[in-house]
């Protein structure tokens, strides 16, 4: 009888498919599953499961790690949090291509729309490429812990192509050709698809409008119809409001390529909003159009100061505040007419919009001065109610008077479970957004999946388990084309998560300062995750992250058509 690598014996199987769990071994060779059932056989290692589950590593279809991969192979914190997949490159905000007289601009860039510490990007990206081939290659070359895919992206596509005018103008003929010929090029060479973003939020350096917000239908199906071309791919769009769905649904019919559409939150100020868009794209899926909706299983809050404030930078009155520092910010914050306009646009209705002047959903973190320690853990409406002040002036005043060193949290999105709870179950949507990789200094969603198996299944009750691990496993493999991943199944890859159903989450937030140069970051913790196996190679414990000798993820190049 053959000598297995690793057998799990008497596990709770989840398989990915959304079939009912059962208790079977697992036995694991070669970085493959080699069988499941009874009696598998010996094993040089055995882990005896007892009351614990075991199902496919989670594939987080939603990341940034496009700069951080380059100097963390391991992507952390995701595979101490259950991932062994990850897809990266989403919104179009991509390093690759890139000329080396574009880096800055790009980091740049990539600091305001993404969240990034410009002094972590300079210290820690290592550009040994320009090409898209070459980013893939320099992934092959140097190792990655966990598997990543990888998105061509259109910002950066547009950059390479069009030089400063990519911010803008809408493109020439000639430069809609040159941009496909580019992404044809990261197709073949093994890009997961192509990625945009036409979202009124993502803005660059200075409040400029990241370069594929210029582009117009036209050079959008252009370069939609080459994923069409090549019969596969995935194309992924953070939508702006003017963007409609049915011309994405145009896309998806045209190209016969499935359709990815983010970011799709619930707003309790336009409650019915999101599952309106669900039900758009439901009603597409059902005329035979491979469409799904990205959300977030997370309530969207962000740590901020008012150095970068981010929940509130999408804001067409907080435009002249882009790119100002110093003085000239503070002068900004506290120019009554500049504060007339926020208040006008923040009384308007909005279709969507990231803050909608909910001051009982902002509170104080943390303050600098003495005198103003009992506001922490307080939210602006109560402190502005108590002062008798306006809450949008209160917010500012106080910012001000330290300095702008206060720290806020502000729940933007997704605050409503019931509503979250319907979002999850909707037929149309797809598990999405942890956004891990980006906004640092903000959130860290990257243990979503642990969120959705702990507080969806365990404690709301909203999906069964076995539905849960599909939505996070095999949805995700099988709508990105990504083989031989996402089931376990003989023959099929060793991506494993073993893990406690009734201990299973993630834990509170904690900063951390490990990034190059000593950058911090907000980090969530595992609760309930007793390992991780990446193609048989176990990458982490119920401690956290234990990397092994070597880098056991793959540059993934090859997906099903």
């Amino acid at each position: 009888m053959r000598m297995h690598d690793l057998v799990f014996r008497d596990a709770l199987v989840l398989d990915g498919t959304g079939a009912e769990p059962f208790h079977a071994d697992v036995a694991v060779g070669d970085g493959r599953i080699a069988a499941i059932g009874r009696d598998v056989g010996p094993a040089r290692a055995i882990v005896h499961a007892g009351d614990l589950a075991l199902m496919p590593g989670i594939v987080d279809n939603h990341t940034h790690y496009d700069a951080q991969v380059t100097w963390d192979p391991w992507c952390t914190p995701s595979p101490a949090l259950g991932v062994t997949t990850a897809v990266i490159g989403n919104c179009g905000f991509t390093i690759a291509p890139c000329r080396e007289s574009d880096r800055e601009r790009v980091m740049r860039n990539l600091t305001q729309v993404e969240g990034m510490s410009l002094e972590v990007l300079r210290a820690g990206i290592r550009w040994d490429f320009e090409s898209f081939p070459g980013y893939l290659d320099m992934l092959e070359r140097r190792g990655v812990g966990i598997n990543v895919a990888a998105f061509a992206g259109h910002s950066s596509i547009r950059t390479w192509v069009m030089g400063e005018a990519a911010t803008e103008r809408a493109a020439t003929d000639v430069e809609i050709e040159g941009m496909r010929r580019v992404l044809r090029e990261a197709i073949a060479a093994g890009a997961i698809g192509f990625s945009t973003s036409t979202s009124p939020a993502h803005n660059g350096e200075g409040g400029v409008p990241m370069p594929s917000r210029l582009a117009d239908d036209r050079e959008l199906a252009a370069l939609v119809g080459c994923l069409g071309e090549a019969r596969r791919g995935v194309f992924m769009l953070t939508k702006g409001g003017h963007t409609p769905l049915d011309f994405l649904e145009n896309l998806a019919a045209a190209s016969g390529r499935p359709v990815v559409v983010a970011a799709l939150l619930h707003n309790s100020t336009n409650p019915g909003m999101v599952f309106e868009e669900l039900d758009v794209i439901a009603a597409a899926r059902s005329r035979g159009r491979q469409m799904a909706g990205a959300v977030s299983c997370c309530p969207l809050s962000f740590d901020f100061t008012l150095r970068s404030p981010y929940p509130v930078e999408g804001l067409d009155s907080w435009r002249p505040a882009l790119g100002l520092s110093g003085d000239a910010l503070k002068a900004k914050l506290a120019d009554p007419a500049f504060r007339g306009a926020l208040r006008e646009e923040l009384s308007r209705p909005a279709r969507f919009r990231l803050f909608n002047g909910e001051w009982d959903k902002v509170q104080v973190v943390e303050t600098r001065l003495p005198q103003h320690a009992a506001y922490e853990q307080r939210t602006i409406a109560d402190l502005a109610r108590e002062a008798g002040r306006d809450p949008l002036d209160f917010w500012l005043d106080l910012a001000l008077a330290e300095d702008l060193d206060t720290v806020f949290v502000a729940l933007t999105l997704n605050s409503d479970e019931e509503a979250v709870g319907r979002m999850l179950r909707h037929p149309a949507s797809l598990v999405s957004l942890s956004d891990a990789g980006a906004h640092l200094t903000f959130f860290n969603d990257a243990g979503f999946g642990l969120h959705l198996l702990g507080h969806w299944v365990r404690e709301r009750r909203v999906l069964t388990l076995a539905e849960a691990v599909r939505r996070l496993t095999s949805e995700p493999a099988r709508l990105f084309g990504i083989p031989d991943r996402g089931v376990l199944a003989p023959g099929n890859a060793a991506d494993l998560l073993l893990f406690d159903p009734a201990t299973v989450g993630r834990g509170p937030t904690q900063r951390v300062r490990d990034l190059p140069g000593g950058g911090v970051r907000l980090v969530t913790p595992a609760l309930g995750v007793h390992g991780v196996w990446v193609n048989g190679v176990q990458v982490a414990d119920a401690a956290g992250l234990a990397p092994p000798p070597h880098l056991p993820g793959k540059a993934l190049r090859t997906f099903a058509a």
